[in-house]
C-alpha cells in the first residue's frame, strides 16, 4: 500500500491513524466535511505525506473522486449525534454503503470499515443497529472489506478519561450510569491505529472481522475510580438510572461538544467486551497497551 485515502481522518482515531500510516511511509488522503478544520488537527504531522480532500460520504460524487487512484481506503468516519441531515443512517449505512460501493468501482485494492464492538443489526439502539447494517452493507457492495471493531478507545483527547477528569474539576460528586456495573475492555487509540495499519498490508486479512479490545475488562465504576486516582481527586460516586442518564444526554446533545450523548447512554446498556467469536490483536502480533501504563501519561495534564 502505497496510497491511502482515511474518511474521518481528522477524527480520535483518524488522526492517529494518519500518523501511523505516514510514519510507515506511505502517502495519505485525508477526506472529510471541513478540511480547514481537519489540517489544524493534522499540523502537526509530516504535511509531504499528507493532503486533505473535502468529501462527504453521503455524497457519491466527492466519494468517487477521493478514491480514484488511490491503494487502499479506510472508512473511520464516526457520528455519535444526530443533527439535521447527520444521521445514523446517513453515515453509518447509507455514507459506508456509498463508500464502499465506489471503492469497489475504483479498483481499490483494500478496504477498511472501522465499526464497534456490539454492533448488531438487530438492535433496538438505532446507533448500534446502524453500526450493525453498515457492515452488512459494505460487505455486499465490496465483498474483501476488513471489518474492525473497536472497544471503548483512550488515549489524549479521549472522550472516557478525560472527561472524568474535567467533571471532577466543577463537581463535588460524579454520576455512575446505570450504577457503574457495565463491563468495559478498554483499547488503546494507537494499537488501534497500529492494528489498521498491518491489515492494510496483510493480504491474509481480506474479508476478515477483527475485534480490538484491550489487555483488561473492567466496570464502569473502576475506569471511574482510575480517573479519579490518576487526576488526583477524591469524588463522591452515585447510581445515575440509565432513563435519567438518557434524558440528560438528549439535553447535552443541543450542546456542539457534548459530555454525553444518547448514544454512548445505549452502549452502557450492555456489557461492551470482545465476544471472542472473532480475532484480536493476537492473530495481528500486536501487544496492546494497559489503562494503567498509559492514561497516567496524560490524564494529569488536563485534569
Amino acid at each position: 500500500m502505497s496510497t491511502v485515502v482515511v474518511f474521518g481522518g481528522s477524527g480520535f482515531l483518524g488522526q492517529c491513524l494518519v500518523d501511523r500510516l505516514t510514519a510507515e511511509g506511505m502517502t495519505v488522503c485525508v477526506a472529510v466535511r471541513n478540511p480547514e478544520r481537519a489540517r489544524i488537527a493534522l499540523r502537526a504531522i509530516d504535511s509531504d505525506r499528507v493532503t486533505v480532500f473535502k468529501a462527504d460520504v453521503r455524497d457519491a460524487m466527492s466519494v468517487a473522486e477521493a478514491v480514484a487512484g488511490t491503494d487502499a481506503v479506510v472508512n473511520a468516519v464516526s457520528a455519535y449525534v444526530e443533527k439535521g441531515d447527520v444521521t445514523f443512517e446517513a453515515v453509518h449505512e447509507k455514507g459506508a454503503e456509498t463508500v464502499a460501493r465506489e471503492a469497489a468501482a475504483a479498483d481499490v485494492s483494500r478496504l477498511i470499515l472501522v465499526s464497534g464492538i456490539g454492533a448488531d443489526p438487530r438492535s433496538t439502539s438505532r446507533y448500534i443497529r446502524a453500526r450493525g447494517r453498515g457492515e452488512r452493507l459494505v460487505r455486499d457492495a465490496f465483498p474483501g472489506a476488513t471489518i474492525v471493531r473497536p472497544s471503548a478507545m483512550f488515549g489524549p483527547g479521549d472522550g472516557l478519561f478525560n472527561t472524568v477528569a474535567e467533571l471532577a474539576r466543577f463537581l463535588p460528586a460524579l454520576p455512575l450510569i446505570g450504577g457503574g456495573e457495565t463491563r468495559l475492555q478498554p483499547v488503546f487509540v494507537e494499537d488501534v491505529a497500529e492494528a489498521v495499519a498491518a491489515i492494510l498490508v496483510d493480504p491474509g486479512t481480506v474479508g476478515h472481522t477483527y475485534e480490538l479490545a484491550g489487555p483488561e475488562v473492567y466496570t464502569l465504576r473502576d475506569l471511574t475510580k482510575m480517573a479519579l486516582r490518576f487526576a488526583g481527586k477524591r469524588r463522591v460516586l452515585f447510581s445515575l438510572p440509565i432513563g435519567i442518564a438518557e434524558a440528560q444526554a438528549r439535553a447535552f446533545e443541543f450542546l456542539s461538544n457534548p459530555p454525553l450523548t444518547r448514544s454512548q447512554v445505549d452502549l452502557l446498556k450492555s456489557d461492551n467486551v470482545a465476544s471472542g467469536a472473532f480475532p484480536g490483536f493476537e492473530a495481528l502480533k500486536i501487544e496492546r497497551r494497559s489503562v494503567e501504563a498509559v492514561v497516567p501519561t496524560y490524564i494529569n495534564t488536563h485534569s
